[in-house]
């Protein structure tokens, strides 16, 4: 019999021990690293599947029921990814060197998309009817804004917890993680950071539209009509107005005017302008109801059209809206033709010609044309009242307005004005950061006509070897032979310029901080153009004033030093034309050489 406690014996004994544990050490670890790593895997895939469908969700945020019954899948990934990353093993591993980060933030990750389901896109779910476009359907002429309005606490809520979730993934340390994870975890805050911000639109406009509609007792609008054939900074020149009146969600259109009521005020400013202001427009944009959209900052001009419209009507509105014959096209869409009481039929394609170039055709009598856009205006308020445009229709046409700057809006509560801030309704000036540069290009008609119709602007931006931007603006004439255009579509030289020529007036807003290192010209007209400036809330303003006879073309290109950022861009004077935007270009500097 073998004596395995014999002295000769236990340090083979425990050799075999010690092996043995350290197998078992390390198959419980493979074990450990295993579940960890399929939990991990599993988990990921779970949180890709709930992007993936809030994703594709947002591409049909403007029907928000529709958006969120695509969201019904979502609670059951971020559910369980969170399940599979709060384990005690799990939670044990995340103090390991190297895989411990990794863990951590796909935990992390997990637990703030599980709570943006249940605390931001649940709530959202739960009243999906009520901020479906159908519930701006009118019935019996009245717009259900107490169902509207009811909804804006979980709108609202979700809003900031989809907020939380978003900036709690952005806080994570990405130095330690892994590339694909880093970017997984960077697509996730990306993916609930956009959900945020449409909540947040939602939550602004069921907060901004009832009062608008009048759900805390009668509430009045003055609706201005730009017309792009005159160019102004927002759009251009303001020819007709219109005074709208909500109670309860009850609409009515109480009155109407065109530019000629408002001549008695043109001796003298309505109200002062801010010395800035008055330095680059003169006091035109307090004078005259065509020029309070001169100044491209809404919230300037906004009141003064209030102000105007107060002393010719004696009524004190409570807010002001912008919009143009572009917007009317987009809202025809949603309602389908309109008749005139002319007999035309007025279409979302015929709208744009009908209103910018036939009616000078047609009439020589200004009173005359005011009679047809005061028709038009009225044809395409009873569509809506009545309630014949298609609801999703509708919510897409005024989301493609206001992103094109088309449709702003002012309030003169200051509370209902902050509602706003930030968003392009507001028409302000353009904001640069550390994230965007944005430069502003701003176009006035200084013909006295309707030539604009026929010109076409180009604006590029573009970033320079040296560090420098570029800022490039081109116009160009297309009008056929002036001899062929009515005088009031000319000008028919009443303000010096020869009828057919158009004298432009372009404003380059640069950001605050920024200077000109240079600026050049070309063109092939033989009237030479000209500059001045000035500054505006902080901003260098370049002015460039350029005529074109039919056939020619003219550019200005500057280049502007200003801090370096990830993006560039530019806004610009809405035009009858929505392809004609800003876009990215080229360089037109060519780097010191050294």
């Amino acid at each position: 019999m073998i004596d395995w406690a014999s002295p000769g014996r236990r340090p083979r004994r425990l050799r075999a021990v010690l092996v043995w544990a350290v197998y078992l050490a390390l198959a419980a670890g493979a074990v450990v690293a295993v579940w960890i790593g399929v939990r991990g895997a599993l988990a990921v895939d779970h949180l890709r599947s709930a992007q993936s469908t809030v994703t594709a969700a947002a591409q049909a945020a403007d029907d928000p029921a529709a958006a969120l019954a695509m969201l019904a899948p979502v609670g059951a990934d971020t559910a369980a990814a969170r399940a599979l990353t709060t384990d005690p093993l799990w939670r044990l591993a995340e103090s390991v060197p190297w895989i411990g980060p990794q863990l951590r933030a796909i935990a992390r990750t997990a637990a703030a998309t599980d709570d943006a389901f249940r605390n931001g896109l649940a709530p959202l779910a739960s009243v999906a009817g009520d901020i479906a476009p159908e519930a701006l359907q009118p019935a019996g002429g009245v717009i259900d804004v107490a169902r509207l309005a009811s909804a804006h606490p979980a709108v609202a809520g979700a809003a900031a917890a989809l907020r939380r979730s978003a900036d709690e993934i952005r806080g994570i340390d990405p130095a330690p993680l892994l590339g694909r994870l880093s970017g997984t975890l960077s697509h996730a805050a990306d993916v609930l950071g956009a959900a945020a911000d449409r909540a947040d639109a939602l939550g602004r406009a069921t907060a901004l539209v009832p009062q608008m509609l009048g759900a805390d007792g009668p509430r009045s609008t003055l609706v201005l009509f730009q017309n792009n054939a005159e160019w102004r900074s927002l759009g251009g020149v303001v020819g007709a107005v219109a005074q709208i009146d909500a109670d309860d969600g009850r609409i009515t259109l109480s009155a109407q005017g065109s530019s000629g009521d408002f001549a008695a005020l043109s001796a003298e400013p309505v109200d002062p302008l801010p010395a800035d202001v008055q330095g680059l427009y003169d006091t035109r944009p307090a004078r005259f109801i065509q020029n309070v959209t001169q100044v491209p900052d809404f919230t300037v001009g906004a009141p003064l059209a209030r102000e105007m419209w107060r002393r010719v009507h004696g009524s004190n509105v409570d807010a002001v809206v912008a919009v143009d014959p572009v917007t009317l096209s987009y809202i025809l869409r949603a309602t389908g033709p309109v008749r005139l009481p002319t007999g035309d039929e007025m279409t979302a394609d015929s709208a744009i010609p009908l209103l910018l170039h036939d009616v000078y055709a047609r009439y020589a009598d200004p009173d005359a044309q005011d009679a047809f856009f005061r028709s038009a205006s009225v044809a395409v308020f009873q569509a809506l009242t009545e309630g014949r445009a298609e609801p999703a229709a509708l919510v897409d046409a005024l989301a493609r307005a206001s992103a094109e700057r088309r449709l702003l809006i002012w309030n003169a509560d200051a509370a209902t004005r902050s509602l706003l801030e930030g968003t392009t309704l507001q028409g302000a000036l353009p904001v640069s950061d550390a994230a965007r540069t944005t430069i502003g290009v701003y176009l006035n008609d200084g013909t006295g006509s309707k030539m604009d119709y026929y010109l076409r602007p180009r604006v590029e931006t573009a970033w320079c070897a040296s560090g420098t931007a570029s800022v490039h603006v081109e116009l160009h004439n297309d009008a056929p032979d002036p001899v062929l255009l009515p005088p009031f579509v000319t000008g028919g030289g009443a303000y010096g310029v020869p009828p057919g020529d158009a004298l432009t007036g372009v404003y380059v807003y640069l950001p605050p901080g920024a200077s000109v290192v240079d600026q050049r010209t070309s063109s092939d007209s033989p009237i030479a153009s000209g500059f001045a400036g000035g500054s505006h809330d902080g901003r260098t303003v370049v002015k460039w004033s350029v005529e074109l006879p039919p056939g020619r073309s003219a550019s200005l290109d500057l280049e502007v030093a200003l801090p370096l950022t990830p993006i560039l861009d530019a806004v610009s004077t809405p035009t009858r034309d929505p392809a004609e935007v800003p876009t990215t270009g080229a360089c037109r500097f060519e780097p010191a050489q050294g």
